[in-house]
């Protein structure tokens, strides 16, 4: 495209000069010019043709001088510039025209070997902050996406709670606090049937959009896997072949699965390179449940996984959290850590599960002292038979 150029001067014989001079790069399609004879008329040409890249303005004129062109000019596009002309020796109005928002200046009679390096630079400034601002304005529909992309995200997760009001014999609650506008963090919970409550927590290797599109994927294999109510560790071991066949990203995911009938208290569960969750809620203290971190998923189709089992008793339960609440870091790079959590959860045996949350979230806060989020905060607590 054509450096789009207009010149504004009262003088007749200006625009032929103009063309004569740089007839071969208009010829070219190197510059286009564009004329007014006064700011009045320079004004509607710039509201008319947005395409104009810079302006060269004589000071004297009829109807609008220069310097109040120069400063509408400044105030309206901050990335157009002006090149003011003025008689030699005019240096009060050159002075004035700069402070109120020229780029440069040229004297008269004008010097075109002059013109052309001033046309040149000047040139080069415009063209380098429309970079900016073309790429500011992506940057802000980038922003915009992201945003939308976060209540996308947050409304795929289950946030009601209680999650069930009819069913009765346990108490849930659970948050993820994304460390980006996006997060590959995420937990579910649904009912199998009225007796049997699934649960789940995961966390994908990756961080931003591409490990939020895995964890959705993610999220709604196991879930459609999990509703035909076998096993954890078969649920665990279709969902890792459905990855694993399709995952060109390489991406992975660490998941834990559990079925907890409501009525029993039997808490059958299966582990996939996940932490282990706490048992909570118990005489002794919180302690890691007996689950051994097996293969993750998306990386080796043929895994196998295996279930195990526990029973809790009623006001015991679990507390299901990623990676990114012990692996907070403080500004001295001290990490939260697996002993500050059990503490915290020490500290709550008989909390409801959003208390616990709550306190866990502010315990974490307090720790890192302001320091920036450095992962997804996830975490999922269940008591049964409260």
């Amino acid at each position: 495209m054509p450096v789009k150029i207009l010149v504004v001067d009262d003088e007749p014989d200006l625009e032929l000069l103009v063309r004569q001079k740089f007839r071969r790069q208009i010829r070219e399609k190197a510059f286009e010019f564009v004329f007014a004879h006064n700011g009045a008329e320079a004004l509607a040409c710039l509201e008319a043709d947005p395409g104009i890249d810079l302006v060269m303005t004589d000071i004297n004129m009829p109807v609008m001088d220069g310097l109040t062109l120069v400063s509408r000019i400044a105030d309206a596009n901050p990335t157009l510039k002006a090149i003011v002309v003025s008689a030699y020796g005019d240096m009060q109005n050159i002075r004035a025209a700069m402070n109120r928002g020229a780029y440069d200046f040229l004297t008269k009679p004008i010097d075109f070997d002059d013109l052309d390096v001033t046309l040149d630079k000047t040139v080069k400034r415009v063209q380098f902050l429309k970079q900016q601002q073309a790429e500011h304005d992506q940057l802000i529909a980038i922003q915009q996406e992201l945003t939308v992309a976060t209540r996308i995200q947050q409304a795929i997760l289950p946030c009601d709670f209680p999650p069930f009001p009819s069913v009765q014999g346990f108490d849930l609650f659970a948050e993820m606090i994304p460390a980006r506008e996006v997060g590959g963090d995420f937990y579910d919970f649904f009912l199998l049937d009225p007796d049997r409550l699934g649960l789940a927590i995961g966390d994908v290797s990756d961080k931003g959009v591409p490990a939020a599109i895995f964890m959705a994927v993610t999220r709604t294999l196991l879930k459609s896997v999990a509703l035909t109510g076998i096993s954890p560790g078969d649920c665990l071991r279709q969902v890792n072949r459905l990855l694993s066949l399709e995952n060109a990203s390489y991406m992975f995911v660490t998941l834990f699965y559990g079925i907890l009938n409501i009525r029993t208290g039997e808490f059958q569960y299966s582990n996939a390179g996940h932490n282990p969750p706490y048992l909570i809620g118990r005489a002794e203290g919180a302690s890691p449940l007996d689950a051994p971190p097996q293969v993750v998923l998306g990386i080796d189709e043929n895994a196998l996984f295996e279930t195990k089992s526990i029973d809790l008793v009623p006001g015991s339960g679990l507390f299901l959290f990623t990676d990114g609440i012990t692996e907070a870091f403080n500004s001295r790079l001290e990490m939260f850590s697996e002993r500050r959590l059990r503490e915290c959860l020490d500290r709550g045996p008989t909390m409801s599960t959003k208390e616990l949350i709550r306190t866990v979230v502010n315990e974490v806060r307090d720790f890192i002292e302001g320091a920036p989020q450095s992962d997804d905060l996830t975490m999922l607590a269940v008591r049964h038979g409260v």
